[in-house]
């Protein structure tokens, strides 16, 4: 029997999607929902990892759930083609988990590059909680509950899947072949790898300010390409410019088409010529900056848009959501009653357990 293709893949609900989840995983997501390649498609709202640092504030996860799923629908996800869920409501990846975490140890965990990373960004050093500590371990059940195959995320994320890969690969050892181990799918574009933020820092962080969101105006989005940061040491538009860590390049290489150039800037054929000007001088931020905006809205008007129609019902959101928890709570309870046979806790179903031990106390 061919083994189904199956992509799970989501974001944490902790505020509206930017443009860095865009091109490192949402544009991504819908190319996969449309290709056709793919028997089962995914795409959960992590609200029960969103809580394990935001425990204090469910009221900030609660708003934003909303928030993601009306990103989701804008930029192309069809929930007729893609389940769209949300974590918390999926008991069974709870479950799953509980299992999961008598198969790695704390020292494997503290030596997870991802994990080690977030803790120092929270300032968790002296009081980590448990379940932001074992949030690869919740990852790890969220993929094998749906048997995913294949895992598209940015390479932050590849310390995680292959933490997932570890997990698995040791419960079929003890267990037997019951789960499926994930390969990772990263963006095939580098720029898209981790889009900086647009005062140049490695992360966009909505604490930061240093987003552009999906949802944003063409005026914000205007203002925000306006005020990003280049290169310092070139001052005058005569100076040579530097591409390596200027924002505008680092965006153009992530959103810009050759096709582009004639719309908006026809004097160059294509990004080479550009950054070839820009870097012998002659060609000011500014005029760079225009031309990125320009780009930019017409990425996300049609976005920008989308959304504005389905904000007109949000009740008929939330019953998409609702009904794809339904598909997704049972593709997940499937799933748990293999493991739970495969462990040996199916005590109601062994009818063998049951009648062997009937016999044995009879004969006592």
């Amino acid at each position: 029997m061919k083994k189904e293709k199956i992509i799970l893949t989501g974001d944490r609900p902790t505020g509206k999607l930017h443009i860095g989840h865009y091109v490192g995983s949402l544009r991504r997501r819908v190319e996969l929902q449309n290709s056709g390649l793919y028997d089962k498609i995914f795409v959960f709202e992590a609200d029960g990892q969103a809580l394990t640092d935001n425990i204090e504030n469910p009221e900030k996860v609660r708003q934003n759930v909303i928030e993601v799923a009306l990103d989701y629908l804008a930029a192309g996800l069809d929930p007729a083609k893609s389940t769209i869920f949300i974590q918390s409501q999926i008991p069974e990846l709870y479950e799953l988990s509980f299992y999961f975490m008598d198969l790695v140890t704390v020292s494997r965990l503290q030596r997870n590059p991802t994990v080690k990373t977030e803790i120092q960004m929270r300032n968790f050093e002296t009081s980590i909680p448990v379940g932001f500590f074992t949030y690869p371990i919740s990852q790890a059940a969220d993929i094998a509950a749906f048997k995913a195959t294949t895992v598209p995320v940015g390479e932050d994320q590849e310390p995680m899947i292959e933490q997932t890969r570890e997990i698995v690969r040791r419960f079929n050892h003890i267990y037997g072949e019951t789960l499926v181990e994930p390969e990772i799918l990263l963006p095939d574009n580098a720029a898209c790898l981790r889009l900086p933020g647009t005062d140049g820092k490695a992360k966009m962080s909505k604490s930061l300010g240093n987003c552009i969101y999906l949802s944003d105006s063409a005026d914000e989005v205007l203002k925000k390409v306006k005020s990003m940061y280049t290169d310092p040491t070139h001052i005058k538009v005569s100076d040579p410019g530097k591409l390596e860590g200027n924002c505008v390049f680092t965006y153009l290489d992530a959103f810009c088409q050759t096709e582009h150039f004639g719309r908006y800037l026809p004097e160059y054929a294509n990004l080479d010529e550009l950054k070839a000007h820009y870097t012998r001088g002659g060609l000011g931020d500014m005029k760079v900056k225009k031309f990125l905006g320009a780009v930019m809205e017409e990425v996300l008007e049609p976005i920008r848009t989308r959304r504005k129609e389905f904000e007109k019902d949000i009740p008929a959101v939330y019953d998409m959501l609702k009904k794809g928890c339904e598909v997704a709570r049972e593709a997940a309870a499937q799933t748990m009653d293999e493991v739970r046979r495969a462990m040996k806790i199916n005590y109601f179903e062994d009818a063998a357990l049951i009648e062997e031990q009937a016999k044995r106390f009879s004969e006592q």
